[in-house]
């Protein structure tokens, strides 16, 4: 696995949390540019998605890849979720979610890093 990539999504994540703690401390609703970065988390873990394909098809398969595909396809999920629900709730509470989503992504991320290079 490409440790620069994880580092990069773990990177937008907590970046993408503490903008919306920001956001919880001010008593702010999540804006349109946070759903940008989380757009941009997407796009990375999808990058990841695609790398960690094609090492898999080559020959470098992680010893559980129904567990490491689990988790990855898990934090795609998470984030559009939180952004619906940003959608819904515009209150301080947006922001909460989506701090806690961008933090559980993170989370997911260091779990696959572990599951790769075990």
């Amino acid at each position: 696995m490409v440790l620069p990539l994880v580092l990069a999504v773990v990177a937008a994540c907590v970046a993408l949390a503490g903008w919306a703690v920001v956001f919880v401390v001010r008593d702010r609703a999540v804006v349109l540019r946070q759903l940008w970065g989380a757009a941009v988390v997407e796009g990375l873990i999808l990058v990841q998605c695609v790398v960690l394909g094609i090492l898999g098809a080559t020959g470098t398969a992680p010893t559980d890849p129904v567990l490491l595909w689990g988790y990855l396809v898990t934090a795609l999920f998470v984030l559009p979720v939180a952004a619906l629900w940003a959608f819904a709730e515009r209150t301080r509470w947006s922001s909460v979610v989506l701090a806690v989503a961008a933090l559980t992504v993170a989370f997911l991320e260091w779990r696959v890093w572990q599951i790769w290079n075990t």
